[in-house]
């Protein structure tokens, strides 16, 4: 297949890049670099520097495509409160120009990086697919505006998707040559190691409050080499779909390992991974998190035969520390 991967040069997409490279796909990335990383992008892989709603790159870059992975768009919760239109235009208005523009080419497939902050606060744990989909960030908001759109488009034009909601994403490509390296960093597991990494002593927490064991946010983890995995399943499912049937699909999928950790709990696995101890200090509540988010993923093993196969969180924590410690300055 000959693939568009929006957002590949972000942590996620140039992962997937290298991974559906390596399984033998053309990919090329469409990307703004505004967040993402262009040496994280694969040789291999043709790359268009532009906006995933930007006209012109999508005339470019849509052409003798078979489908479309999207990963482009703007993760940050807190971020995403401050700034909600910003988040709107990112997430919803850009790549709906992009979904007319895959119509007029004959794209008609879509793999798309939704997020378990649809849910909200979810009233059973684990979280499945027929959850309520309540947001309590504009972020997961967003997100899940694009997945209604997909219904729209599937309904109006026959486009087929998977709409893959993520719970938190963490690890390295395995021998610690690509990583995660967001700027500013929001993520526990990267804040974490990169404060080992530069020497620091001390790690703060975000409230010690919630309604959880030990008073702080549970989430449930996931390999980026497994999500990687899991978007060649996805693209590999609309394929076989196509093939059995015209009428056309758009259906979602979680991706998680089923096991919930806190953070404190997460801390302790860095610093037992690591071997450097970091004292801890607790500081207000981030708006819009909730407490806990735990997936079930049972019908992505289902309907696609994916588990996690680095789904242990210490296995997690080892690659992106061989990422931290290494650090070679590249990954989205």
């Amino acid at each position: 297949m000959r693939i568009l991967v929006t957002g590949g040069a972000g942590y996620i997409g140039a992962i997937t890049t290298r991974y559906l490279l390596d399984n033998g796909h053309e990919v090329v990335v469409l990307d703004s670099l505004a967040r993402g990383v262009r040496s994280a992008v694969d040789k291999r892989a043709e790359f268009v520097c532009a906006p995933v709603g930007d006209a012109g790159a999508l005339e470019e870059v849509l052409p003798g495509c078979d489908a479309v992975v999207h990963l482009a768009g703007l993760i940050e919760v807190a971020e995403s409160q401050r700034m909600p239109g910003v988040y709107f235009d990112s997430n919803v208005a850009q790549p709906v120009r992009m979904l007319d523009a895959m119509i007029r080419h004959d794209v008609d497939s879509i793999v798309y990086s939704s997020t378990a902050a649809v849910y909200g606060e979810p009233k059973r744990i684990p979280i499945t697919e027929d959850a309520p989909t309540c947001p309590v960030n504009f972020y997961g908001a967003s997100k899940l505006m694009f997945e209604q759109m997909l219904d729209w488009y599937a309904r109006s034009h026959g486009l087929r998707s998977v709409r893959f909601r993520y719970f938190n994403v963490a690890g390295a490509w395995p021998d610690g040559s690509l990583g995660e390296a967001h700027d500013p960093e929001t993520h526990i597991i990267p804040r974490i190691l990169s404060a080992i990494a530069t020497g620091q002593d001390r790690f703060e927490v975000f409230g010690d409050d919630y309604p959880t064991e030990d008073g702080t946010c549970v989430r449930d983890y996931i390999h980026v080499y497994d999500l990687a995995r899991a978007h060649l399943m996805g693209l590999e499912w609309l394929a076989e779909e196509a093939m059995r049937s015209r009428s056309p699909c758009t259906t979602v999928f979680n991706l998680g390992s089923g096991r919930g950790y806190s953070n404190m709990e997460v801390l302790k696995a860095c610093t037992e991974t690591t071997g450097v101890e970091l004292a801890v200090s607790v500081g207000p509540r981030r708006s819009g998190d909730p407490a806990m988010l735990v997936a079930s993923a049972d019908h992505a093993v289902e309907a696609l035969g994916w588990k996690p196969g680095r789904g242990a969180l210490h296995e997690m924590i080892a690659d992106a520390w061989r990422w931290h410690s290494g650090k070679p300055g590249c990954g989205g």
